[in-house]
């Protein structure tokens, strides 16, 4: 029984130190929280911040909200929630891609300051959003789950795949963590079940299919251009990851309802 709690009790505390690194959700301080293993629960913390943003956009279409404006409430409550870590990531990766200089990028990358790069990806990637939940009509709690999950996911292929290109910083904490692919097992079950369930809510076995493949296709994919394109990732790197795939599955998952 004493074993039993105490597996309990860390789970719970190392949720608690995901959410807190992850995102600006306000907690009771907890003493002795390990942020060494917060890469392991990325998906799951996803799910949280997208159960939270599908409340959110239900309770605004239950006291009658427009879907536009709802959508664009809800991405400015998902820039909240995280803390706009992730999007800080995708606009410095911007930055330090549009330097020409591969050996300069990372200099770039690490400095605070905006430019003219990172503002345009910031203004595309909530435009994108945006504009795709105005487009879906049906079941936005979920794929508000299902985005968030799977950009996260993809954040954990980078880390298992990819060198990390920075000595110290706050993405090195995650090579702890997923050391090997079996590290990515549990997030992509979890993903597939999820996505599985739109099987359940009006037996779409083609769009559940299509959140599946669209989402691991999308979250590997972006992690191995932006390897590419630098030779490795950073934290900025990891952040950009779950933006993009964010964003673009978003931008599928439309088409798809369409078809």
């Amino acid at each position: 029984m004493t074993y039993r709690f105490h597996w309990w009790k860390q789970l719970l505390l190392d949720i608690a130190a995901s959410l807190i690194f992850y995102t600006s959700i306000p907690l009771p301080y907890v003493n002795g929280l390990d942020f060494r293993k917060v890469a392991r629960f990325a998906p799951q913390i996803g799910l949280i911040i997208g159960g939270i943003l599908g409340f959110f956009d239900i309770s605004m279409n239950y006291f009658g909200v427009p879907t536009l404006t709802r959508s664009v409430l809800v991405v400015c409550l998902w820039i909240a929630i995280t803390g706009g870590l992730h999007l800080d990531g995708a606009m410095d990766t911007a930055d330090g891609l549009a330097v020409g200089d591969p050996k300069r990028r990372l200099e770039v990358m690490a400095d605070s300051a905006t430019g003219a790069f990172g503002a345009m990806a910031a203004i595309a990637l909530v435009l994108m959003k945006t504009a795709a939940l105005t487009d879906l009509e049906k079941y936005r709690w979920l794929v508000l789950m299902v985005a968030c999950g799977w950009g996260r996911w993809g954040q954990q292929v980078a880390i298992a795949q990819y060198q990390y290109l920075k000595p110290t910083g706050k993405g090195a904490l995650h090579k702890q963590a997923i050391r090997s692919y079996k590290d990515l097992l549990p997030g992509l079950l979890l993903m597939m079940s999820l996505s599985g369930l739109q099987i359940l809510l009006d037996k779409s076995l083609f769009f559940a299919l299509g959140m599946i493949l669209a989402g691991s296709a999308i979250a590997t994919l972006t992690g191995a251009w932006f390897n590419h394109k630098l030779g490795g990732h950073t934290g900025d790197t990891y952040g950009a990851v779950v933006e993009w795939t964010e964003a673009l599955l978003l931008c599928v998952l439309t088409a798809l309802e369409n078809l």
